[in-house]
């Protein structure tokens, strides 16, 4: 019996230990540049005094959980691990097209979607890029969460310099560590919500070019170009950490156009007031991937983003955040497919280009559903 007991006493003592070194084994990890750093200093007290921060966090305007009532987290991990025909992606590469951006016509207005939530627009002569993910993949390590086959046409080498920076964000689909480095030397603005210029701080960009706002804060760009950082309903964090920095979207004005740049959102009241105050816009780019009914409150589901549309009071729609990464577990084309029905029982029009493909921002909207061309 005792023999036993010193047996099982070791086989515990084992585990302790290796749960102890996996525990360390993180914590060295996550000390890597790539998880950047959480708001301190001056910065953070600035945070604290936000509206929009309350118990040591950023809070959304409406009650939001993280999973929606009955759902669980081992509900989540089981169907992501084990579900049937889950996390479907293309057979095939992504179809794209790739545009000389280094020798544009200054006169034109063009945009150029890169897949998930990048694209790179020249508007009025200014030349602006959101979210730019270029590195291959939306993890901490390169082996994960990979870019579908020829979706990663572009590199940071293929752009001009860019007049505006805009980081809707931190998540990693979003703030892409080695593309913001690759890019520091060709940025003159950087836009984003409070707190996430700590990280863009840390990885070196000097912070007398980053405009870092609260919602409801207004930036003036000069030569008729502003911005106005308006709500989105999400969350935050590169680690354990979530909603230490601020998760927005963008009401962006040229001298000719008004547009609606939106980050990740679940569907809320504040689109409508956003239409109402801002509106009617040009063009409203909204993401439509990704999304699952456990997770409603942090993603739309694809019939809310023809609503949501709406309520911007929007003359077109550009859906985003699909197509190049399979971070949840629908079918890759399944939301796309959703949100062209659902805008056509609205009759509203759809700006649908293929990765890399050079469209005019307000021009007529591209009708070819190049994603029915492929399996």
């Amino acid at each position: 019996m005792k023999r036993v007991k010193k047996i099982i006493k070791r086989i515990f003592m084992s585990i302790l230990i290796v749960i102890a070194l996996l525990v360390v084994a993180i914590a060295i990890f996550m000390q890597q540049p790539q998880f950047g750093k959480q708001p301190e200093g001056a910065r953070l007290e600035r945070i604290k005094q936000s509206p929009n921060y309350r118990d040591g966090k950023f809070q959304n305007l409406s009650h939001t959980p993280d999973l929606a009532e009955g759902t669980s987290y081992y509900t989540v991990f089981k169907e992501f691990f084990f579900g049937k025909n889950k996390r479907n992606k293309p057979k095939d590469s992504i179809p794209t097209k790739k545009e000389d951006l280094l020798h544009l016509d200054p006169e034109e207005n063009v945009l150029v979607w890169f897949g998930h939530s990048s694209y790179f627009m020249q508007a009025d002569g200014k030349t602006i890029l959101v979210d730019p993910v270029f590195s291959g993949s939306v993890s901490p390590v390169s082996f994960t969460n990979k870019a579908y086959p020829g979706s990663d046409a572009y590199t940071v080498e293929d752009l001009p310099e860019i007049d505006v920076l805009f980081i809707s964000h931190d998540h990693w689909d979003h703030l892409d560590y080695e593309t913001v480095l690759k890019l520091k030397t060709k940025v003159k603005k950087v836009v984003t919500g409070l707190g996430t210029a700590q990280h863009l701080e840390y990885w070196g960009y000097d912070t007398a070019i980053i405009e870092e706002k609260d919602w409801g804060e207004h930036v003036d760009l000069g030569d008729g170009f502003s911005v106005d950082v308006t709500p989105a309903r999400h969350f935050s964090g590169r680690g354990f950490s979530r909603n230490k920095a601020l998760w927005v979207s963008f009401v962006f004005k040229t001298p000719s156009m008004k547009l609606f740049l939106g980050g990740d959102s679940g569907y809320d009241y504040f689109f409508k007031e956003i239409g109402d105050k801002y509106g009617p816009f040009d063009l409203a780019i909204l993401e439509c991937g990704q999304y699952n009914e456990y997770w409603k409150y942090i993603h739309m589901m694809p019939e809310q983003v023809a609503q949501a549309a709406t309520d911007l009071k929007t003359e077109r729609l550009m859906p985003v955040h699909w197509s190049k990464f399979s971070l949840a577990l629908h079918a890759w084309d399944e939301s796309i497919k959703t949100v062209t029905e659902a805008a056509a029982e609205k009759n509203l029009p759809l700006l649908t280009p293929m990765i890399g493909e050079k469209v005019n921002i307000i021009g007529e909207p591209v009708k070819e559903q190049w994603w029915n061309t492929i399996e």
